[in-house]
């Protein structure tokens, strides 16, 4: 059958093209298409091509016929530009923090001006802080399936702007300053709320492991099976994760009591609560049988 590829830039030099396919519509898939403009242009490798039919993306795994495509129609080709893992991704992201605040911690002259002592406050949120990240590290390199193999290499910046800056530099320049130090009177905390702290800390990064060990073990290796999520958390929202989340950065939050971790904790729980109510939706429309008491994020209220 033949299919036209249309470009949805008027500009493209390389489109439209007309491609040969082996096969009537019921029998070409998707990614034939895509491997036949690949091959063309190797460039084009499959995961920087969209296609589209009246702005409905086409779906690997699905046939021409299952669009309504026809032998001469056209679809719409999109190059979505240079693409990155988000194993690839999350491993920046994560690395940024990892590499500032042990910057701004052991060399104090280079940011401040001069050498002090770090409080009890300071060196507990500094190893909350750096636990917290390599733990992500570890749950991007061996526990996550990622159901998106690549995203665009531009987009990595805009993503690790958050962490690099938010909970990277800005955490670390204001929490661990010599206003801070040991003997400074806002680096008061008593015995009570240090160990408070590190109790819920304790509780929500373990939680928080726990619920991506259960999310990953829904998805066989190598398929983008999905099932409803369940067990401990699940009972309560569909998000578990992020509501642990948000506990853990509630530790750092009030043990520091810096702006700073305040900024951040707002913007982050603020982001995950639009993530988790955008999957709560996504779960509620793909299963009929989901548990109709869940809530997105928080227990009990959304």
């Amino acid at each position: 059958m033949k299919l036209v590829i249309t470009p949805r830039s008027a500009k493209s030099r390389k489109f439209p093209i007309t491609l040969d396919l082996a096969g009537s519509p019921a029998d070409v898939r998707v990614e034939d298409v895509q491997n036949a403009i690949a091959t063309k242009y190797p460039q084009l490798y499959l995961d920087r091509q969209r296609l589209t039919v009246e702005k409905t993306a086409l779906e690997a795994g699905k046939t021409l016929s299952d669009y309504g495509l026809k032998d001469g129609d056209s679809i719409t080709f999109k190059d979505l530009g240079p693409q990155i893992s988000w194993r690839t991704v999350f491993l920046i992201e994560y690395g940024g923090p990892l590499v500032i605040h042990p910057l701004v911690y052991y060399l104090p002259k280079l940011f401040y001006g001069e050498s002090f002592e770090h409080s009890w406050m300071q060196t507990v949120t500094y190893w909350m802080v750096m636990l917290h990240f390599l733990k992500r590290e570890y749950e991007t390199i061996f526990v996550h399936r990622f159901s998106h193999g690549t995203m665009p290499f531009r987009n990595v910046f805009k993503n690790s702007a958050h962490y690099h800056l938010l909970s990277g530099l800005n955490l670390a320049y204001w929490v661990y300053g010599p206003w801070n130090a040991e003997g400074a009177k806002l680096a008061e905390r008593s015995d009570i709320l240090v160990y408070g702290c590190i109790t819920l800390y304790i509780f929500a990064e373990l939680s928080n492991y726990h619920t991506h060990v259960t999310l990953r073990n829904l998805r066989p290796p190598g398929t983008k099976i999905r099932k409803i999520p369940r067990g401990y958390g699940f009972q309560w929202v569909s998000c578990p994760n992020y509501f642990f989340e948000t506990l853990s950065w509630l530790a750092v939050s009030v043990l520091t009591m810096s702006w700073s971790a305040h900024l951040f904790f707002i913007v982050a729980v603020g982001q995950m609560f639009i993530w988790a109510v955008k999957k709560h939706k996504g779960y509620r429309k793909e299963f009929s049988d989901y548990p109709r008491g869940r809530k997105a994020m928080f227990p009990l209220i959304v």
